[in-house]
Order: structure tokens, then C-alpha cells, then sequence
């Protein structure tokens, strides 16, 4: 049986167009919508009071967030302990009268109070380098834009920092120029604004900030431009300082370099009329300013003949207080030795005209000033370039005594000179300590260079001469009586009582001049010898001195000329 097959019902006619019909109504409308839809700028300006809202909301929130992370750090910023660097000093070496002689250490920096430095001095370096800085916050936001900008851009490195800010960059922080350094300088000179006085901030700004000539410091900056202490700056060297700290390294040569010198005068000028303008000097003082004169710069001849006296007294100082040469140098100490620096330049001066023989001869003089009865060394000329030759001939070199031991034969000297005039070649040092006890009427001083040594304020040493009586008074006297062919008496009170020259070996063989000179004031001894290069490398051996010029005169001559300047 066949199954029935049903047929497909077939859409009626029309029934097709009565269904495309909604279709084509639906996208009409669709696109009638379209064409009816509000344009972008329409909506906007409709909604902008909405948009407004939540930008400033979003604003507010960042705002909130950067603010929050800032107290945040803030809070946790510590301030560090500044760097060993700035917080090591220099010792510093004064000649008899507290000129300044020289130094030893890694940095030429001392601390000073704030006290000790004159309060025209501070208002200088607020008037060059911050005058807000006794009202304002610790922070520029200005020069904190300029380095963001700057550290972005990859810009020049951008100035314009608080005094506070550059007291943390030099002293706490290292000296790196990043965005995250410039951070945390901000928030630690925030800090310290706030925990910390103006007055300290000040003084810890002008003990670090670098002034050039290799000081850092104000009092090292004094002394190396001027030859003075902090306390004794004058109202125009104090500008000049200051104007100093934008650019030390380019003013450092300001009294030798008259571009620099010039340049230095403008800005120098323009501290001072800021000065006057804020009140910190009157009108008269400003008017009455002069420029200062500068210390020449880089350092003479004289200043690195110095480097002998430094040497004896730095060795002194180091074992008078029971410690190392180093630990001296880094201590921050104040030696004020006996020397007499005029003298000593006197000295210097007068012995650099003397020229190297021939043949490789070189000619060496010592020269030594000791006070008779107290031991004082007051002049102490030891070579003329240290650079060349460390070695202090008046110290250590052993010279041949010759006839200069005559007036001392046969004397019954006592401890600690007993036998020593039986001695060929001694140290010109010792030679001079043995005539002074002579000129003491027998009373032998030791020697010494250190007469006091302080730190922070305090005396930590002072000397006490060491006197022994090394010989009876009668035997002293006629030590001192005339020398048959070598000695000139000369009344007292103007030429030393005493003058004589002898040596080793005479005429064309003379190999040692000594010429001594002593009364009760000093006794002083002029020694020239001469060497030459020995058979093995690196060695000298004694040489006979040219007849010209004569020796003897060279000797007598330097001897009577220094003595014309006592007193």
C-alpha cells in the first residue's frame, strides 16, 4: 500500500509583499532615527556640567592620592647623618703669632661656631645665594619645577636651590643629579626646616659649602683668600666670599686672573647692594666698600718651603697627644708652632739666589734660629724645594763640623749634651741647641716647635720648655769668649754679641761654612755644605764648595741680614 503524499501548502499570491513590508518600515524608521541622531559637540556642551564633575572628582582623587603619598613620605624620610666627608677637618698649622702656616688632612676644611662668624658675613650669603631663606619653607618650588623639567627633558642641570637644600645636597645626600635624588632632597630639606633651627642649618651650610682654592668651609675659605680668621672677615671680604660660592671653581683665581677678578667685582657689587637694600648694612657701609685684595693664587715658592716647618711640627704635635700623624691630620686640630713665618720667608728669600755648582755639585743650606734659655725653635730653613727633596737638611742632615766644634772643646758638658762635642757631623739642629745653651749661660732648652695645640676651642696641649743645666756659668762664658781668627764681638742690644764662622777644610778644599751667631735673644746658624752624585745609583757623596761665590760671605752675610730683622 502506497503511503499518501501531502502536498507543501504554497503561499498565497500578495502574501509575499504583505511580509517584505515590515522589514522595509523597520529599517526606514531606522534610518529616519539616524538622520535624526544629535551631533557629538551637542551632547557634550548638554553634558558638560556631568563631564566637569567627574574630571574634578578624578582630579581630586589624584590629587588626594599624590598628596597622601607625599605625607606618606614625608613621614617616613629620616635625615641622615652627613657624609664622613664633610664632617672630616683639617689641621690647620699658625706660625708664632697665629698667621696661618699651612695644613695637613684629606679636606682643608674647619669647623667654626656660628658665633664666631660675623653677622654681615651671614647676611652676605643669604643676600647671593637664598633671601628668603630666614622665611621660606627649606624648599624652592620654582627651582623644583626647573629640575623636573630638566630631568625629563634631559635638560641643564637647573640651580636656584634653598641655602637648606644645598646644605643636604653637599652634607647628607650624594651628589648625583636624578629625578628621585631631587625627591628626596626636597622632602629631607622639609624635614629639616622643620626640626631643625635657621641658625643651625646655617652654620652646617657655610662648614660644608665649597668656596674654592681647595677649601671647604668658611673659616678654611678666609684663611686661604684672605689670611685671616672667620671672626675677622671685614664686611667686604665677607661679599666677596659669598659671591664666590656660585662659581668657586672659576673665582678661585680671583686676585692673579684679572678677567676673573673683574667678573668677581660685578657680583661682588651686587651682593652689596642687595645687602644694603634688605638693611643688613647701611648706606655708609656700603658706600665706604672697597674690593678687597685677594691672597695670590696658586700658592708661591714660599708656601711650599713651608712644607718642612709642617712636617717637624706635625710630628711633634702627633706625639705630644699620643697619636698617629694621620689621626692628627684628621682631627680638626689648631698648632700654633714657634715659628716666626716672616723670618722664615726672610730666609727663603735670601737663600734662593744661591746656584748649583758645576760638575753636578749641589749646594745645600740649613739655617736654624733657636731662643736661648726656652728652647723655642724660631727659624727652621731645612731646603729650598720640598717638592724635589723632602729632607730637612737642619733636621736630619749631618754636617761636617769642622772648627765650628772649637769653642765647645773641651767644655764639661752634662746630659743631654754630654760627649756631644766630640761628635764630626751633627744635625744643624743640634749644633744651634748646644750654642743656645751656651748663650743661656749654660742652661740647655730642648728644642721644640709645638708651643700650643687646641680643637673645638680647647687647649689639649701647651709646652713647658725642658731645661737642664748642661754646663757651670764659668764654662758657659768662655765657651762664648772670642775664637782666635773666627770670631767678631759686636756690642749687644743691636748686632748679636756673638758672630764667628768656621768649618771643615779651607781654601779650594773647603767642604763645611758655619757661621754661628748668638746673644740672649736667639742664637742662629747658617750652614752650607755641598754633595754630589755618588758611584751607586741613588746616592750623594760629600763635595768641596766653589770658591765663588766666597762661602764664607755667603754664610755671614744671610746670618747678619736675618738678624737685622729681629725685632
Amino acid at each position: 500500500m502506497t503511503p499518501e503524499l501531502k502536498e507543501e501548502p504554497r503561499e498565497k499570491p500578495g502574501e509575499e509583499g504583505q511580509k517584505a513590508g515590515p522589514e522595509r518600515a523597520f529599517k526606514a524608521a531606522r534610518r529616519s532615527a539616524s538622520s535624526r541622531r544629535v551631533p557629538l559637540r551637542v551632547r557634550l556642551r548638554r553634558n558638560r556640567g556631568r563631564i566637569a564633575r567627574r574630571l574634578l572628582a578624578a582630579f581630586l582623587l589624584l590629587l588626594a592620592l599624590l598628596v597622601g603619598a607625599v605625607v606618606v613620605a614625608y613621614k617616613l624620610t629620616v635625615i641622615p647623618e652627613p657624609h664622613p666627608d664633610t664632617v672630616v677637618q683639617s689641621t690647620v698649622f699658625l706660625d708664632g703669632k697665629g698667621a696661618y702656616l699651612g695644613r695637613r688632612g684629606p679636606v682643608d676644611r674647619q669647623e667654626v661656631p656660628l658665633s664666631q662668624v660675623p653677622r654681615y658675613v651671614q647676611d652676605a650669603v643669604i643676600a647671593a645665594e637664598n633671601r628668603s631663606f630666614r622665611t621660606d619653607s627649606g624648599v624652592s618650588p620654582k627651582a623644583l619645577v626647573r629640575a623636573v623639567g630638566a630631568a625629563l627633558t634631559g635638560g641643564e642641570r637647573q640651580g636656584g636651590s634653598t641655602i637648606t637644600q644645598q646644605y643636604v645636597k653637599n652634607a647628607l645626600l650624594s651628589p648625583e643629579q636624578t629625578l628621585s635624588r631631587k625627591a628626596r632632597e626636597a622632602l629631607i630639606a622639609l624635614k629639616l626646616d622643620r626640626t631643625r633651627s635657621k641658625d643651625e642649618i646655617l652654620e652646617g651650610y657655610l662648614n660644608t659649602v665649597y668656596f674654592g682654592r681647595g677649601a671647604a668651609g668658611i673659616q678654611s675659605a678666609a684663611r686661604n683668600y684672605f689670611d685671616v680668621d672667620t671672626k675677622d672677615l671685614t664686611v667686604s671680604q665677607g661679599a666677596a666670599l659669598a659671591a664666590i660660592i656660585n662659581l668657586p671653581s672659576y673665582y678661585e683665581k680671583a686676585g692673579s686672573d684679572p678677567k676673573v677678578t673683574a667678573t668677581l667685582q660685578r657680583r661682588w657689587e651686587w651682593v652689596l647692594d642687595a645687602m644694603a637694600g634688605s638693611g643688613s648694612i647701611t648706606a655708609k657701609q656700603r658706600a665706604e666698600a672697597r674690593f678687597p685684595a685677594f691672597r695670590f693664587y696658586p700658592p708661591g715658592a714660599t708656601d711650599g718651603q713651608r712644607q718642612y716647618l709642617i712636617d717637624v711640627a706635625a710630628k711633634e704635635a702627633a706625639h705630644r697627644l699620643g697619636i698617629s700623624e694621620d689621626q692628627l691630620a684628621r682631627g680638626g686640630y689648631t698648632v700654633r708652632t714657634t715659628f716666626d713665618l716672616p723670618l722664615q720667608d726672610s730666609t727663603a728669600e735670601q737663600v734662593k739666589g744661591l746656584k748649583s755648582a758645576k760638575g753636578g755639585v749641589r749646594l745645600h743650606t740649613a739655617v736654624v734660629g733657636i731662643e736661648p734659655g726656652d728652647g723655642a725653635v724660631r727659624v727652621l730653613y731645612g731646603g729650598s724645594d720640598y717638592a724635589r727633596q723632602p729632607f730637612n737638611d737642619a733636621v736630619s742632615g749631618a754636617v761636617e763640623a769642622g772648627e765650628a766644634m772649637t769653642p765647645l772643646a773641651d767644655r764639661p758638658f752634662g746630659a743631654p749634651l754630654a760627649g756631644f762635642q766630640k761628635t764630626a757631623a751633627p744635625t744643624p739642629l743640634k749644633l744651634t741647641s748646644a750654642y743656645a745653651a751656651v748663650a743661656a749661660d749654660g742652661m740647655y732648652a730642648e728644642p721644640y716647635t709645638v708651643a700650643r695645640i687646641t680643637r673645638d676651642g680647647r687647649t689639649v696641649y701647651s709646652a713647658h720648655p725642658d731645661r737642664h743645666r748642661v754646663l757651670p756659668e764659668k764654662a758657659a762664658r768662655a765657651a762664648a769668649a772670642p775664637v782666635p781668627g773666627g770670631v767678631r764681638t759686636t756690642p749687644s742690644g743691636g748686632p748679636p754679641a756673638n758672630l764667628f764662622t768656621a768649618g771643615a777644610g779651607g781654601g779650594i778644599t773647603r767642604r763645611t761654612v758655619w757661621t754661628v751667631a748668638y746673644d740672649d735673644r736667639l742664637t742662629l746658624t747658617v750652614a752650607l755644605f755641598a754633595d754630589k752624585p755618588g758611584e751607586k745609583k741613588d746616592t750623594t757623596v760629600p763635595a768641596q764648595l766653589p770658591t765663588s761665590p766666597s762661602p764664607t760671605e755667603f754664610t755671614e752675610q744671610t746670618a747678619t741680614q736675618l738678624w737685622g730683622r729681629l725685632r
